[in-house]
């Protein structure tokens, strides 16, 4: 059984304690902690090749939670990590889905042709604000697929021959999560998002 982690490494919800066995999901979410740390300059590389030699070994949520302590924490909710500020996705037919954990780039640049594209938000790394996604898609679809907080922009986007379903934004008070910019061109296909 797994607890969540706050950013700081230390496990959230009913039952967890100290002594309680981690999973590798908790040890891999430290390490991302720590290595968001050292990219921001507040572990040096031998304190962050050290900290995740012991998060490798660590056993108990005390043990993970003891790596982070002197960290400054995120907001509860926020996955601290470095994503890539752009992600290629060059398809012809067939399909391309990111599902899980992946880490959400600043920009997307997204060149398909018949393929099918799925990007998936509900567990993704979210760590900017907006996502711009450019387009240069013929035939086939692309899905995002996310929770409350994902607001599309598809202002920006030139429409030929395709469907594009998106959701108003979200309610008024509502946080956004992230914001994602379709910009570019869409020809023959369709865009969803559910």
């Amino acid at each position: 059984m797994s607890a969540d982690f706050w950013p700081t490494g230390e496990p959230s919800g009913p039952g967890s304690l100290p002594q309680m066995r981690a999973s590798d999901a908790d040890r891999d979410r430290v390490m991302d902690v720590l290595r968001v740390a050292a990219g921001e300059g507040r572990l040096t590389p031998d304190e962050l090749d050290e900290r995740l030699e012991a998060a490798l070994s660590a056993r108990t949520f005390g043990e993970l939670a003891a790596l982070t302590a002197d960290l400054v924490a995120a907001p509860p909710g926020v996955a601290m990590a470095q994503a890539e500020d752009v992600l290629r996705i060059d398809q012809r037919g067939g399909s391309v889905r990111r599902t899980g954990r992946w880490m959400v780039p600043r920009r997307l640049e997204l060149r398909s042709s018949w393929c099918d594209v799925w990007l998936d938000f509900t567990d993704a790394v979210i760590t900017h604000d907006t996502l711009r996604i450019d387009l240069n898609m013929r035939g086939g679809s692309l899905v995002l697929l996310a929770g409350p907080g994902l607001v599309v922009d598809a202002d920006s986007l030139m429409v030929r021959y395709a469907d594009i379903k998106i959701r108003p934004g979200a309610e008024p008070g509502a946080p956004v999560v992230l914001r994602v910019q379709l910009v570019g061109r869409v020809r023959y296909g369709w865009i969803e998002q559910r």
